[in-house]
């Protein structure tokens, strides 16, 4: 294709998978990306041998052709590690999942909590007539533990309460036990493990982006290139600054609410779908400490309302490259959204709040050294499911079909996927652009 161009919107997980597809076929594709990184959400940074990803990203995939793709991103130096999972809830340390591992909590609330599953299992629910997530948790476990556990979470995580949420996000994110589970976890401190990440993989250096490295150097990409307007008749891209690109075929990996009033003749009611989709954004707290020994986890999981972080993760447990020698890195997450929970300070702000907090868990001591702190703001963390998600998702990707742009990862598909399912949705959209080229050229 010499006078017009694929052309692709983004360049993480889901635009370099497209990218790759097609360059597999042998087609070329130019990437364009308004950061001054590569990477997209799954970026890494590095500053005075302190390094640290955009959020906890780890490989556990099942899907053999992504986890050797990214094994070749390595040339195969990578480290396979345990994913030890816990929670902090009022001063105490629990294994993940809690409900089968109520262990050494007080004694009435694991009464509680077991009678109420029980009761919730015999009442045998007809999960398909089940709307919101706090329907489907109280019908799972029981009111208590449904209040006490993950509605707790999940307020701090998506920033809505669970009964303004739909379901069809959840997949096999909360484990649904058999009550011989939750009793043998609530006698015995030892239970097995069932959560749905058992180990994963990670780069030796350079953090998470670095399973990426090989696709940037084959790729065509044109950083801090912001898109302002897309003219879908005449396949026009217009940047920042006045360039404009054409485009044969376009791929996007741009979240719905920022690509569509871009859009030259979008309908209003398509307009409109798009700006009632939300996400929450995320303010990451990244702190270093002269000690490795912190905590026995890769992550956790935080309940207390007055804790300000929702989750931690731990870079030097991934790759002790990602720090000093003997030294500990703490990535703590604090969740927020535009339409429930609007950020009003500055993320340097929250600096001092959270070390107070890891303080307090018994994760800084005061004698620990901070040797390394800085913040970094996520405008796009996770999409919220609220009741309207799917209607509204549905009417803007009739539309892209519609006008023939492809749509892909997290945000184009607007979906709770990870890292290996980004790059297999940018596959994906890469195949439909090659049945269109496949269709034109007959």
């Amino acid at each position: 294709m010499k006078e017009k161009e694929i052309v692709i919107l983004g360049c993480g997980m889901s635009g370099l998978g497209a990218a790759h597809q097609l360059r597999e076929n042998g087609f070329e594709s130019k990437i364009f990306d308004k950061q001054s990184y590569f990477g997209g959400q799954t970026a890494s940074f590095t500053q005075n041998n302190w390094t640290f990803d955009i959020g906890p990203h780890i490989s556990f995939s099942k899907d053999d052709t992504i986890k050797a793709l990214l094994a070749d991103g390595v040339d195969g130096k990578f480290l396979e590690i345990k994913a030890g999972v816990n929670n902090y809830w009022q001063g105490h340390w629990i294994k993940h999942p809690a409900q089968v591992n109520l262990h050494g909590l007080p004694p009435d609330l694991v009464t509680t909590i077991i009678i109420e599953f029980i009761e919730a299992s015999k009442k045998n629910t007809d999960k398909s007539k089940i709307k919101t997530f706090k329907e489907w948790l109280y019908a799972s476990f029981g009111e208590t533990f449904a209040e006490t556990f993950p509605m707790k979470y999940g307020i701090k995580f998506h920033t809505v309460h669970a009964d303004k949420m739909s379901i069809e996000w959840l997949g096999p994110r909360l484990y649904q036990p058999k009550m011989k589970e939750i009793v043998y976890g609530a006698v015995s401190p030892k239970s097995p493990d069932v959560h749905y990440i058992s180990d994963f993989r990670y780069p030796e250096k350079g953090g998470y982006v670095s399973f990426l490295q090989k696709f940037k150097q084959k790729s065509n990409i044109s950083l801090k290139s912001k898109v302002v307007a897309i003219d879908p008749n005449d396949k026009k891209v217009t940047f920042e600054g006045g360039n404009v690109v054409d485009y044969e075929y376009l791929i996007s990996s741009l979240p719905l609410p920022v690509i569509i009033p871009m859009i030259k003749g979008v309908p209003n009611n398509v307009l409109r779908a798009s700006q009632e989709l939300t996400c929450s954004n995320c303010v990451l707290v990244n702190i270093g400490i002269d000690r490795a020994d912190i905590l026995d986890a890769v992550w956790t999981y935080f309940y207390d309302e007055d804790i300000i972080f929702t989750r931690l993760n731990f870079p030097h447990v991934q790759s002790p490259n990602n720090v000093p020698e003997g030294c500990g890195s703490i990535q703590a997450e604090i969740y927020f959204s535009d339409k429930y929970k609007p950020l009003e300070q500055k993320p340097e702000e929250f600096v001092d709040r959270t070390i107070a907090d890891l303080k307090r868990c018994g994760l800084i001591k005061e004698d620990d050294k901070i040797l390394y702190k800085e913040t970094r703001h996520i405008e796009y963390a996770n999409v919220i499911f609220d009741l309207d998600t799917k209607k509204n998702t549905k009417i803007v990707h009739d539309y892209l079909d519609e006008i023939d742009v492809e749509y892909c990862g997290r945000y184009g598909e607007w979906a709770y996927i990870w890292t290996d399912q980004s790059f297999r949705s940018g596959m994906n959209a890469g195949k439909n652009v090659l049945r269109k080229l496949e269709k034109n050229n007959k």
